[in-house]
This record gives structure tokens, C-alpha cells and sequence, in this order.
């Protein structure tokens, strides 16, 4: 019997398999190298899993390999073996899961090498050209003497876009008139030659750092517990440092592209290494170049958001989690995995340490650390001089406010202007106004793809959906009972901005928020002008919460800090403490004492007790127990099954299909411990125009939960009905909205 060899191959099609084919005799394959191979009418990219066998019978039913696209494997065998379990502890084809480890480019059959970068140089005609004439050109004279500064007179494009994000436009102007030219080199090695003056560390600062690299040899997890301003990042460096010294690659995450710009500069002023940077605001051809740094070694610092954790590094030493409770770290849609709990699993089977850190972990990881699985360092007091900022409430109740500012707030902003210090107004609420009323009939504008009330955005004077992205005019008129009765109540970003302007019309304000930053690089021009000084009060969403470092903010002010306290969400109320705790942490970080003042309606809530004291251990030790009598996370596992068409009971009929046949499958494998909940509609029903329902499934213990979930799916798959409607599986799921 003749036995030829086939390659397993994962495709990026949503079947949970592999497929099998035929390797011709005159080609080499390897696991984790990717071929082209027919599939059906189409050609697809795909990756070698395993090389295996077969018998001839088998080979007459098998094609052949199209094109073998790379000669080494772009993923590395034990990165391929991460992708693989994470396939089976998400429950998500491994074809899709594999794509989402690649550049795009490479997912398309692109070469893995990419086309090295343009940069721009200045030409003999350019170092001659007086600057002075391009007064009327302002990016254009700004980028031609900062090429004059750069050493070799030469620029990168990430180097240009810090000028503005009209570069291109600028440099391309420049090179018409012969005073640049435009060539592919290398990325030179972004290296910041002024460096920082050494840190002193406290005694805190000192112990984490040296347990920290005391295990750098082996795998080990780490909580860095600190209170905000305690020096965390410094402890990072220190870290970093020792793994570049040592001839390792770090692998840094943060939850959001807004905390990127800060930790770049402060690790390139740090770090003898190239520093490449990885999220979803850079091009395609930036992502490619910035991944193949890496996988090749080029790159000492790998920098990135959650989609980050999947980076081939050739020599991994340590990696770090920044805001580690942040639920940014899950990805919500498609293959729904989790960074922080993927990089552990990863770092376990290649053998370097994990750093977690937060002012206030996730009460998973906080049970972690209390269990042993997770080591606890902390840093209890704030690096240098500061100290943590005073809390205090604002009763509402007892309060006037003025379009959302209570007047103690405004009194504090005032004084905060007069002393020439910065204040920070926070409101995790985009647009102006979050419902259009009417005062005659009661009719409020609602979403008719969402079951969600219309935001207006006032620039535009136009009212959307943050939902589902649906825009509609104003109208004058109330189209129920044709009244001109219209209110706009409540508070969102804008109308604050709008407010505090005049309040304090002689006050510089700057807003940032998702609507404020959309255009590429603006978010990162904020942020400098708050280092520099240029505004004087802050007005922002969560963007401005987290991991920011502003030494002249001295005043936080809360706006609508009760949202959360009554929800649904059993873990709202532990999201709300970390949000509040961490925007209340930009206040007096530097020697200049900050204070908070938060805005409620109830201030005798148990919860705020906790966070007047910073006392984030008890709120934390208080809910770890509420959630251990009511068998939730971390004290049980869950899994939503989640189902959403266009028809209304299409959904929910689904589910209770689904549910028959998880009955069924307990029974059959005689599996105890694993409770399926009866399907309900979601907390918001009705989404960007589908009738969503989902299914709760409980278990004490992740064995049979997932043993449970693996034949349970496998025989939904097959069911003709679960083409009828759009449904997925979301294993750990961080909220059940």
C-alpha cells in the first residue's frame, strides 16, 4: 500500500476543521507555513497545522496543494500550538482564528516580507531653500526644518505624521519642488538620543522590580497592584530594560490606541532597542512592516493592543499588561478571545513571565493572586512626592446644577484657572443631549433599528444611534403630536463643553471623545497639547480615564457617576468602581495636591463608602463574596450562546431548539455540573435591525463545561436550523449585554 503525504490545513472558513491535502512530490512543507489550496470554486490562503499520511484510497478523494507560499513557517511552532488551544478553549474555527494572527496582507498571499518604508530625504536644493518663503505652507515649512534637524537629514513616515496628519500632502508638495526626494529604506531605529534622567524607586518600586526579574528565566504571572501614580510604568521600564540587556524582545499591551502615544515616548526615551508600535489606527503596509520587525527580531519592544498578544517574537523575554482589568482586552465580536488570559497561556508554554498590572484588577485576577496562580506585588503609595487626591461627593439632591456642572464643581474649576492649573471634566457620554422630548405628548426620538433613544449631536444638528450608527435631520416639529415642544435632556460631552465655555469664556477647553478625535492623528495632537499646557480644562470620555499622566491636572470632576449601580450586569458595578477610581487617579500626580469631586444622587450608597477611602481591597473582598455565594465568575464559568435575526422569534425560538439539544447532550454524556439557563431576549432586543436572545451556561468547573460545549456545537452545526439564524458562542464573556 502506497502512503503519501497530505498536510492538515486550517482555512479561513467558518467550519470547525481542518482539511485535508494532497502534498505533490517536488514541494516542502512545513506546520505553520501558509499555501494557497483550492476550496471549492475558490483558491484560499491557508496554514499547514500537521503534516500526516494517508492510505491511496483516501488520496483519490483529496486535491492537491495549489502554491506553497512561504519555505519557513510564519508562525512559530508553539505560537501555532497557542492558536490551536485558543480555537478550542473559544470553540472558534481555527481557520478564522489563524487569520486573525496575520497581517492582512499575509491572510491575502502577500510575500511576508513587506515593501520597505518610504523615507523622505532632503535634497542639496533643500538644505539650501530658506524655509521663511513657505510662511503660507505651515506643514510644509515645519516638516522642511525638521528634516534640516533630523540626523542623515532624513525622516520616517511615523516621524512625519507627529507634524501633522496632512503630511503626506505637505512632503509630496515639497518633493514637486525638488527639495526633497522620496526612497525605500529600512525603518531606522527609533531611538530617543535625550534620554530621561534616572528615577529614584521607592522601596515598593524596588522589590516588585527585582522579584519581577529575579524570574525572568521561567514562566511566571505577576499582579503589579499599585495605586494610580505609584510608578507601575517605571517599574516596566526597569523590567524592559533588563530583558533588552539580556538580548530579549518585550511584548507590551494596553487596552486603548489613546495610551499608546505616552508609553512610546517614554519607552523610546528609555530603551536602547527599536520600539514598533501595533494597533488598529496605523495602514495596512505600517501593521505588515511593524509585525515582520518583530517576528524577525529587528524589534526589542513590541507595543500594541490586544491584537498585539499574537506576535511572533523569535526571542519573547517578558510581556506586559497594562490596565489588566480593562475590558478592552476581550474582543466582542468574531473570534471573541480574551488577551490577557490568551498572553498567560502563551507565556506558560514558552516560558517567560507575565506582569499584570492595575491600580484595580479584575476580581478574576484578584482571585488568581489569592489563590497562588497569580504572585501579588504591591506598590501602596504614589512614586516622589504626591498623593493619592481627596474625594469628596456632591449630593445632587441638595445641589444645583446648571446643564449637568453642579456649582461647587464650576467654584473649583474657577479656582483651579486662577492658580494656572488644569481641571478634568468627565463624562462617559458622547454627543450633546441623550434624548430628544417632547414636553406636550411625551414622545422621545427613538432608534428604528435599535431599542435605543437617539443621541443629538448638536455641530451637526442631527441625532444618531451610538449603537447601530443610523443618522436622521432634527426635526422641528414633534412628529407625534406636531408641537414645537422639543427638549434636549440631559448631559452628554458636548453640551459640558458647551457649558463650561460659558462658564469660563476666557478658558482654552478641549473635548476628547470618539466623535472629538476621529480624524487620524488628532487624538495624539491633543494629548500634547494638554502636556503643553495648552488647555486649560479637559472634558472627555473614558479616553481620557486611563493611563494618562497630566502633572498639571489638580481637579477631576464626575458627571453621571451613578450609572452602573443599579444594572442588570452583574459586573457593572465593579467596572463603574475601576472607571471612577482610574479618572479619579489623574488628579495631583505630580507635588500639587488633587482633589475629586463626584456628582450623585446617592451618596448613602454602601458603594461610594469604599471609594471616598481608596479603598478598592474592600469594595473588591465585599463583591468576591457576593459573587461566591451566587456561584458567578470568578467562583463558576460562563458561556453565552447568542442568537440574532431579522425576524423577531426567530432568536429565542432557536435557543430553546439549542437548548433541547444541550439537554440532550448532558444526558447522553452523563455530565453533571453544567446548567443550561432558559434563553431570554438581550438587554437591548432589538440591534442595527436584528432580534438578538442569548442563553446563559453555568458550570462549577472548566472540564466538562468545555467537553459539554465541544459536542454541543458540533451538533447545533449540523442542524439545518442554525442557518436560519446568526449565532456564536462568547466563552468568559465580560458582559452579558
Amino acid at each position: 500500500m502506497t502512503v503519501t503525504p497530505i498536510a492538515r490545513v486550517a482555512v479561513p472558513v467558518p467550519r470547525r476543521q481542518t482539511f485535508d491535502f494532497l502534498i505533490p512530490a517536488h514541494l516542502a512543507l512545513q506546520p505553520g507555513a501558509r499555501v494557497r489550496v483550492p476550496f471549492g470554486a475558490r483558491c484560499l490562503v491557508g496554514v499547514v497545522i500537521a503534516i500526516g499520511a494517508d492510505s491511496a484510497l483516501t488520496i483519490t478523494r483529496l486535491k492537491p496543494v495549489a502554491e506553497v507560499l512561504d519555505l519557513q513557517p510564519v508562525i512559530p511552532s508553539k505560537l501555532l500550538d497557542t492558536l490551536v488551544w485558543a480555537a478550542d478553549y473559544y470553540h472558534h474555527p481555527l481557520g478564522e482564528v489563524i487569520a486573525t494572527a496575520l497581517p492582512i496582507p499575509l491572510r491575502q498571499g502577500s510575500p511576508v516580507k513587506p515593501r520597505q518604508p518610504q523615507t523622505y530625504c532632503l535634497t542639496d536644493a533643500g538644505l539650501a531653500f530658506d524655509s521663511a518663503a513657505l510662511d503660507r505652507a505651515a506643514v510644509q515649512q515645519r516638516l522642511l526644518e525638521l528634516l534640516r534637524a533630523a540626523p542623515a537629514q532624513r525622516l520616517s513616515a511615523e516621524q512625519c505624521r507627529q507634524v501633522s496628519p496632512s503630511w503626506r500632502r505637505a512632503m509630496m508638495a515639497l518633493a514637486g519642488k525638488h527639495l526633497i526626494t522620496v526612497q525605500e529604506a529600512p525603518v531606522p531605529p527609533a531611538v530617543d538620543t535625550s534620554p530621561a534622567p534616572p528615577i529614584t524607586l521607592n522601596a515598593s518600586q524596588r522589590a516588585a522590580t527585582s522579584a519581577i526579574i529575579d524570574s525572568l528565566d521561567g514562566y511566571q504571572a505577576f499582579l503589579l497592584h499599585g495605586v494610580t501614580g505609584s510608578g507601575k510604568t517605571e517599574v516596566y521600564l526597569r523590567v524592559v530594560e533588563t530583558v533588552i540587556a539580556r538580548g530579549g524582545q518585550a511584548l507590551v499591551l494596553v487596552p486603548e490606541i489613546a495610551l499608546t502615544p505616552q508609553l512610546i515616548a517614554r519607552f523610546r526615551q528609555r530603551i536602547d532597542a527599536v520600539v514598533v508600535v501595533l494597533h488598529s489606527g496605523l495602514s495596512l503596509a505600517e501593521r505588515h512592516q511593524a509585525w515582520w520587525a518583530a517576528s524577525t527580531g529587528a524589534a526589542g519592544v513590541v507595543l500594541g493592543t490586544r491584537s498585539a498578544v499574537f506576535t511572533p517574537l523569535p526571542r519573547p523575554g517578558v510581556c506586559i499588561v497594562d490596565e489588566e482589568h480593562d475590558t478592552s482586552y476581550k474582543q466582542q465580536d468574531g473570534f471573541r478571545y480574551h488577551a490577557r488570559d490568551l498572553v498567560l497561556y502563551r507565556a506558560k508554554l514558552e516560558g517567560f513571565p507575565v506582569v499584570l498590572g492595575s491600580a484595580t484588577p479584575s476580581l478574576e485576577t484578584l482571585a488568581n493572586a489569592a489563590n497562588g496562580r497569580h504572585r501579588r506585588l504591591e506598590l501602596p503609595v504614589r512614586a516622589g512626592s504626591a498623593k493619592l487626591p481627596r474625594i469628596h461627593l456632591l449630593d445632587l439632591r441638595r445641589t444645583p446644577t446648571d446643564t449637568g456642572l453642579s456649582t461647587p464643581l464650576i467654584a473649583a474649576i474657577r479656582q483651579r484657572l486662577e492658580r494656572g492649573e488644569q481641571s478634568l471634566v468627565f463624562l462617559n457620554r458622547r454627543g450633546y443631549a441623550p434624548v430628544l422630548f417632547c414636553r406636550q405628548c411625551h414622545w422621545h426620538a427613538q432608534c428604528p433599528r435599535c431599542d435605543a433613544k437617539l443621541t443629538y449631536h448638536k455641530r451637526r444638528n442631527h441625532l444618531r444611534c451610538h449603537h447601530c450608527g443610523h443618522e436622521t435631520p432634527v426635526p422641528v416639529d414633534c412628529p407625534q403630536c406636531g408641537h414645537a415642544s422639543l427638549l434636549n435632556l440631559g448631559e452628554g460631552t458636548q453640551r459640558i463643553e458647551e457649558s463650561l465655555g460659558a462658564s469660563f469664556p476666557c478658558a482654552t477647553i478641549l473635548r476628547i471623545d470618539r466623535d472629538a478625535t476621529r480624524r487620524k492623528g488628532h487624538l495624539e495632537e491633543s494629548l500634547q497639547r494638554i502636556h503643553e499646557g495648552e488647555a486649560d480644562i479637559l472634558v472627555g470620555t473614558q479616553l481620557l480615564a486611563k493611563g494618562h499622566d497630566f502633572p498639571n491636572v489638580t481637579l477631576v470632576g464626575v458627571i453621571n457617576s451613578d450609572q452602573g449601580l443599579y444594572s442588570v450586569d452583574f459586573r457593572a458595578a465593579e467596572h463603574l468602581f475601576q472607571q471612577i477610581i482610574q479618572v479619579a487617579g489623574r488628579a495631583g500626580r505630580a507635588d500639587k495636591a488633587g482633589d475629586v469631586l463626584i456628582q450623585t444622587w446617592y451618596p448613602a450608597h454602601p458603594y461610594f463608602a469604599s471609594l471616598l477611602a481608596h479603598d478598592y481591597e474592600g469594595f473588591a473582598e465585599a463583591t468576591l463574596a457576593e459573587r461566591q455565594e451566587a456561584h458567578y465568575p470568578p467562583y463558576s464559568h460562563f458561556a453565552l450562546l447568542r442568537a440574532e435575526s431579522n425576524h423577531e422569534q426567530a432568536a429565542i425560538g432557536f435557543l430553546h431548539f439549542a437548548r433541547d439539544q444541550a439537554l440532550q447532550v448532558t444526558q447522553q454524556m452523563r455530565t453533571k455540573g453544567v446548567v443550561f439557563m432558559d434563553p431570554v431576549p438581550a438587554p437591548m432586543e432589538k440591534r442595527a435591525g436584528r432580534y438578538r436572545a442569548q442563553l446563559l451556561v453555568s458550570a462549577a468547573h472548566r472540564p466538562p463545561l468545555h467537553r459539554v460545549l465541544t459536542s454541543w456545537l458540533l451538533r447545533l452545526e449540523k442542524s439545518p436550523r442554525s442557518s436560519k439564524v446568526r449565532w456564536s458562542i462568547d466563552v468568559d464573556p465580560v458582559d452579558l449585554y
